[in-house]
């Protein structure tokens, strides 16, 4: 199994999975720009949508999207815990979390990382991402983790993204449950040991 990735992007959020799992994974590294592996390889071949993460199955087949490559890696090991049974309605909330972080998370902070967008531009995209912490604010009031004690993929999902706002100058400390709730995911040994393999370790 291979984990297509670029450090500290949102392939971050499956590597932490994989590690949190205990999946036996071989990492490669893209660079995202000119759409090559770090031996030089053609990663459209990989990923005819041209972005991480991409995760190249042992049988050839390959899956893409954070939500569903973390759902994946938690379903090939159930003993983890980092998902919930399939039927149940906590599987959904599980779902809810990630579709929440995958589009308004993940895409509205993304955004600013485009060069082209002018000071108004970003004005009103900061303004909608301020909205969407206010939300994600009050969700974790009194939580740990999304779903509540227990860290799931979810988690894993929403601490890659969070930790691009201090790139963009996004004081987090304006929302302190999710300031504690970053620090508390960052903590764990195994993002410690994804930070420091992707060469993120502060």
């Amino acid at each position: 199994m291979q984990l297509y990735y670029s450090p500290g992007a949102c392939s971050m959020a499956p590597h932490i999975v994989a590690r949190e799992a205990g999946h036996a994974f071989d990492l490669v590294k893209v660079n995202i720009p000119e759409k090559k592996t770090a031996d030089g390889g053609d990663f459209w071949k990989i990923n005819p949508k041209g972005y991480v993460p991409a995760l190249q199955l042992d049988d050839g087949n390959v899956l893409t999207e954070v939500a569903i490559i973390c759902q994946y890696l938690a379903d090939q090991k159930p003993d983890s815990g980092l998902v919930p049974r399939f039927g149940t309605l906590e599987r959904y909330r599980e779902m809810e979390w990630l579709n929440f972080a995958a589009t308004e998370v993940h895409k509205q902070i993304g955004a600013l990382f485009n060069p082209k967008l002018t000071p108004e531009m970003k004005e009103v995209q900061l303004g909608v991402i301020e909205r969407r912490l206010n939300a994600l604010e009050k969700m974790l009031e009194g939580r740990p983790y999304a779903m509540g004690e227990r860290f799931t993929v979810a988690d894993a999902y929403l601490f890659t993204v969070l930790n691009w706002a201090p790139m963009h100058k996004i004081d987090l400390g304006k929302w302190p449950n999710i300031k504690a709730y970053v620090a508390r995911v960052a903590a764990r040994p195994k993002v410690q040991e994804t930070l420091r393999v992707e060469g993120l370790h502060k």
